[in-house]
């Protein structure tokens, strides 16, 4: 259970930051207005929290792991909402992420 909680975590971290940058990019690049900005600041500051809620009590292996999740959670992030294709380099290079993710913060550790 406690896999299956870090992971939604992992998840929800991931909307809330990728999802907060988006927002800011969409506020200032595309010029949607502050709203959207204000927006993006929210959900930036709601993964601060989110982060903290993180079964291990390491905040440079959840920072570092979580790093691997942005990777990937980005390139779908752009494939559902931008219409961007990844090509084969581009997975590859989430899959290697994720793979650093799952021994970060999952790989068996002594005591």
């Amino acid at each position: 259970m406690t896999v299956l909680r870090s992971l939604l975590l992992f998840v929800l971290a991931a909307l809330a930051e990728i999802g907060g940058a988006w927002l800011v990019w969409q506020g200032w690049r595309e010029h949607r207005g502050l709203w959207w900005i204000a927006g993006g600041v929210l959900a930036l500051g709601a993964y601060g929290f989110v982060a903290t809620f993180q079964p291990d009590p390491n905040f440079g292996r959840i920072l570092a792991a979580y790093g691997g999740v942005f990777v990937a959670g980005s390139l779908l992030w752009a494939v559902v909402l931008d219409g961007f294709r990844p090509d084969r380099w581009d997975l590859t290079g989430a899959a290697v992420c994720l793979l650093g993710v799952a021994v970060i913060m999952y790989a068996p550790r002594g005591t």
